[in-house]
Formats: C-alpha cells, sequence, structure tokens
C-alpha cells in the first residue's frame, strides 16, 4: 500500500462541477516518505541566519558554504558550487555544458546571465538528417552532438561584475577534489553503468570513468588528473585559457580528427548573453524567471498564470492535480510550436499574459482530460516578442544576494566525449534543437521551426531558475532538473508553497506529476496515493507510473522572514545546508 500525504480530513461537496474541500483543511500534516528521508535530504527543517546552500552533492554544498563563511557574496558561493558539481556530478554538469543564473542582487536588480550553448558556425538546418530522415544518434552521441559551451563564460562574468572574490579562489578547491578524489555514490555508480557503452567509444572517456574497462564501485574513490589540470589552467589564465587558448585548439584539433564541425574559432566567438526576466505575479507574490532560449521560466510563468483561475487550496487532491496535468498540457503545446532562440525565431511575450491564461484556462474541464489538438495563439503572437542532463542549486546570503542557477551537459554525460588531456566532457545540447519538425528528441519533445538548427543559434531549454519575491523582498529560491521535468518540478512545488502553504521541505516530499502533450501521458510518481492515481485514470488521464521525475532545490526565508530554511531533494543524494 502507498503511503497518502495529505492527512487532513476533507469535506467534499460539489459547485459549479468541482470537489471542493469545505472547509478548507490543506494545512494538514504530510507524511514524508522513510523512502525519501535519505542523508542529506529532508531530515529537519533546521534554519539559518548567515547563508544557506542547496545543491546536488555534500561537496558542492560545502563549497559554497566555506566561501560564504570567507566573505564571498551568494554570486561566489553559487560558482564555487557549480566548479565542484562539475567534479563530483559529471553525469550532469560541468564546464563543458552551459547554464541559466538569475540572480537578484542585494540592490533589488535582477541580473539573468545565458550561459547557454552555441551551435557551431559550420551548423545547418539538416545537420542530422540521413536520407531525409532525423537521425537522433547523431544529435545526441559523439562530435556533432556538442554545441560551444557557456558555463565558464558565464561563472566569470558573474563573479567579475558581483562578486567578492576571484574566479580561481572557486575553481582551485575543485581542482584539488579532482586531483586527490572523491567517493563515488551508488546513485553516480548507476548513472555511469547506463551510459557505460557509449562512453567506451571514446578513449578519453573511457580512461577516466571505464577503468579496467568496468565502471568503478559505489566507494571507490574517483580521480581525475586531467580535469584538475584544466581547473588549474583556468585558475591561473581565467576563461581566455578556454575560450581563445589550449582548451579550444584542442577541442577544435579533436573534431577536425573525428568528423566534428567545432572549431576553436567558435570558442573564440561565444558570448554570454544578459536577460531580461520573464515576470508575473501569483496571489500577491511577483515570480520572476528565465526567459527565452529558456522555455522553462516562459511555461512556469503561464502555467501560474492559468492556474490562478482556480481555488486550488479549495479542491480534493484528484482534482487539484488535474487541473495542473491539463494545465502543463496545454502550456507544452504551444512550447513545441513557439519557443526558441529569441535572436533567431519569433516568441511571443503573450504566452505569459493573463489574458491568454484565462482563455486557457477556460478551455480546461474540470472533470475530464481533453486531447490539445495543437498550439494556442498568444496575443500579440507577430509583433510583441521576446528580444532577440541537468543540476541546479540555489544559494542565499544576508547581505540580501540571491541566486537560483541550473546548469547541464544535457542527457546523462552529454555526447560522452571527453576531449584527450583535459578531463572535460562535452554537452550533447545539439539534441535540444527540432532535429527535424516531428522527430523527438531525447526527453520525447518535439519541436517547430522557431527551435531549428542555425549556426551560433542557442537551442531551447527547460532550465527554470526561479525567485519569488514577497513583499519587494526575495523568499524562495527554486529550480529542478530532469529535462522538460524540471518545469513540471517547479511548478507543482510553487503550487504546494504558495497555496497549500507547504514549508519548502514538505513541498520538495509531495509526489510528482508531468505531462508534456507530447506523448499524450501523465507521469506519476509511484509515491502518489493509489486513490489518487485511479481518480486521475478515471478522468481520462493515461497514467504512467515512475519511480522519480526529478531533482530539485530550495533555499527560502523562514516563516517569520528572520532566517533561511532549505530543502535539498530526498531522490537524490543532494544536501541543504546554511550557517
Amino acid at each position: 500500500m502507498k503511503p497518502y500525504f495529505l492527512c487532513s480530513r476533507r469535506h467534499e461537496e460539489a459547485e459549479s462541477g468541482l470537489n471542493i474541500i469545505r472547509p478548507p483543511r490543506y494545512l494538514g500534516g504530510y507524511i514524508l516518505l522513510l523512502a525519501l528521508c535519505v542523508s542529506g535530504g529532508l531530515v529537519h527543517a533546521e534554519s539559518f541566519t548567515n547563508g544557506i546552500v542547496s545543491s546536488a552533492h555534500p561537496l558542492a554544498t560545502e563549497a559554497g558554504l566555506n566561501v560564504l563563511k570567507s566573505g564571498g557574496n551568494a554570486i561566489d558561493a553559487a560558482v564555487a558550487v557549480g566548479f565542484t558539481l562539475g567534479v563530483v556530478d559529471t553525469h550532469n554538469s560541468g564546464i563543458g555544458g552551459g547554464c541559466f543564473m538569475l540572480i537578484r542582487l542585494a540592490n533589488g536588480k535582477f541580473v539573468a546571465i545565458d550561459g547557454r550553448e552555441m551551435a557551431p558556425s559550420a551548423a545547418t538546418r539538416d545537420m542530422f538528417l540521413r536520407d531525409g530522415k532525423g537521425d537522433t544518434e547523431l544529435s545526441q552521441t559523439g562530435p556533432l552532438a556538442s554545441g560551444v559551451p557557456g558555463e565558464v563564460a558565464a561563472f566569470d562574468h558573474a563573479v567579475k561584475k558581483h562578486g567578492k572574490k576571484k574566479l580561481k579562489d572557486l575553481i582551485l578547491p575543485a581542482a584539488d577534489i579532482a586531483e586527490n578524489g572523491f567517493a563515488v555514490s551508488p546513485g553516480f555508480v548507476s548513472r555511469l553503468q547506463s551510459a557505460a557503452n557509449d562512453l567506451a567509444k571514446f578513449e578519453a572517456s573511457r580512461a577516466i570513468f571505464l577503468p579496467d574497462g568496468k565502471p568503478p564501485k559505489a566507494g571507490d574513490i574517483l580521480k581525475q588528473a586531467d580535469l584538475a589540470k584544466t581547473y588549474r589552467a583556468i585558475a591561473k589564465q581565467g576563461s581566455d585559457w578556454f575560450y581563445r587558448g589550449d582548451f579550444a585548439k584542442a577541442t577544435g584539433k579533436w573534431m577536425k580528427a573525428n568528423g566534428g564541425i567545432m572549431t576553436a574559432a567558435d570558442f573564440a566567438k561565444y558570448h554570454i548573453v544578459l536577460r531580461e526576466p520573464v515576470r508575473t505575479t501569483y496571489h500577491g507574490r511577483e515570480i520572476v524567471s528565465f526567459s527565452p532560449p529558456s522555455s522553462g521560466g516562459v511555461h512556469v510563468v503561464q502555467m501560474l498564470n492559468i492556474l490562478e483561475n482556480f481555488p486550488l487550496q479549495m479542491f480534493d487532491e484528484p482534482t487539484r492535480w488535474h487541473l495542473i496535468a491539463e494545465t502543463m498540457k496545454l502550456a507544452f503545446a504551444d512550447r513545441a510550436h513557439w519557443l526558441g532562440d529569441p535572436d533567431y525565431a519569433k516568441v511571443p511575450r503573450g504566452l505569459v499574459s493573463k489574458e491568454y491564461a484565462a482563455t486557457l484556462a477556460k478551455q480546461i474541464n474540470s472533470q475530464r482530460a481533453s486531447e490539445v489538438k495543437q498550439h494556442g495563439l498568444p496575443p500579440g503572437w507577430e509583433r510583441d516578442l521576446f528580444e532577440k542532463h541537468t543540476t541546479h542549486w540555489s544559494v542565499a546570503d544576508a547581505e540580501g544576494n540571491w541566486v537560483a542557477c541550473t546548469a547541464t551537459i544535457n542527457t546523462s554525460y552529454g555526447s560522452k566525449v571527453v576531449i584527450p588531456g583535459t578531463g572535460v566532457v562535452l554537452n550533447n545540447e545539439m539534441d535540444d534543437f527540432s532535429v527535424q519538425p516531428g522527430v523527438a528528441n531525447a526527453f520525447g519533445l518535439l519541436g517547430a521551426e522557431a527551435n531549428a538548427v542555425a549556426p551560433g543559434k542557442r537551442p531551447l531549454s527547460s532550465m527554470s531558475p526561479t525567485i519569488v519575491l514577497q513583499d519587494g523582498k526575495p523568499n524562495i529560491a527554486i529550480g529542478a532538473a530532469g529535462g522538460p521535468k524540471i518545469i513540471s518540478a517547479v511548478l507543482v512545488q510553487l503550487v504546494a508553497m504558495l497555496d497549500l502553504g507547504k514549508t519548502p521541505q514538505e513541498a520538495m516530499a509531495m509526489p510528482r506529476i508531468h505531462q508534456q502533450w507530447s506523448p499524450d501521458e501523465l507521469m506519476v510518481e509511484k509515491a502518489m496515493p493509489d486513490e489518487v492515481t485511479a481518480a486521475l485514470e478515471k478522468r481520462g488521464h493515461k497514467v504512467r507510473e515512475l519511480n522519480s521525475l526529478s531533482v530539485a532545490h530550495t533555499v527560502a526565508r523562514s516563516a517569520d522572514g528572520k532566517s533561511f530554511v532549505g530543502a535539498a531533494d530526498p531522490r537524490a543524494g543532494g544536501k541543504a545546508e546554511g550557517w
């Protein structure tokens, strides 16, 4: 029997076809699953006054805390976390990939740093077509799969403009971990085993991750001497070593010898972009998230705008989950058609308008799953436009700086390519483009011309770093990993905290759902109560149960506003800690 999450007694009645809880008992406590209460997860709700870090690995969280304790701010700490994750969480992120960094500075200004990868100059619209058909193997594995990495440039910009420390101070501790090694977890080994066959195709990848031809065992020490050298070179020579020096040259040389198209010149052309965040209000709070080429921020905002038309706290659980699922379906239909790099595609601002959300809300049948045949038509779609595998971490400091940062190399171990002598795993973000209309990527997502491959273009992303303001002050920093499931994870947790009054820990423990329009199925975590799942099936949802859907990390102000609390997702081995 599955554990039941809601402990409140419900009094249901039909009102306008909706199941309403009277009186509202939505503040009933949650039974935290023992299966979810792993080390570093939701054990207690300890609060901290000086700062807090939540990330996917205890060593990364420790790195961020050390920076805060030594006089650095949240921006410095976030960068230290990112570099450390590139060592201990190599299957999810690293300097061979990219990131979106959303910063709320102590002075109230928001900074959105787009460090997304860029397609090489030689990239073409049809580069992944073979005999007229899209070949996703080419976009997912090997030399054609990678875009020019942006993480180093983003971190460098963030520290130079908004940090207190030097880049070298933030990367050298991570270099020490890479050189001395760390004990790999069972989860790390599992991800490595799943990618082993593809990693074995590339000599440098085999040498690091498959010693003696097989993955290490849980508890074994993994050392990455080449990555340590790369980190130290960046510490000594700065980001130019990466983009205009030896790393760029080595990558270009390997690509030329192995059928790739990325060149040293492509690295020299790379640049970060400062984006204007996307914003909305939700029940009196201000929601600030990342704008395109993130689809995540747009659709988190769009879905909250839709859900604001329903008093979610008054509904019974099945109805609440049903409404959320139908909202996801509408948003992802729009994502498939409209979203892309705004420097190349027309992405309408109307997607995040309250008026458009109200029209979509009217399409939702509260008692039955609907078929969404195509995207909607947001207002001003022709003229009012946005300007031209993954991990997340959140950081806040006592000065008032908050950071929500999501980084990725796309699927596990990215392209599976490690450039010899560097220790750097290159991303496979080219798969986040629409290889061909109607051809799904690794996450089952469809795309249209707006997200077609083009030289210098940034592929669409689901990364959704988000900051919530209450009374003008930052209150929550949140984000997640998990491909398109990032968007749904952020949405579900925001609903839990903002509609249902849950703490970050309680929100993190809730089961999650995901509906991405195509395929038309509702993914539900197995922790969902049986009776809720059955009710969703009765409403017409095609339910597919999965153990877990995503991994999230949250930091927030305590209820009294005097301290910080955090939550690391118990679905993984992360840690939230402060001081």
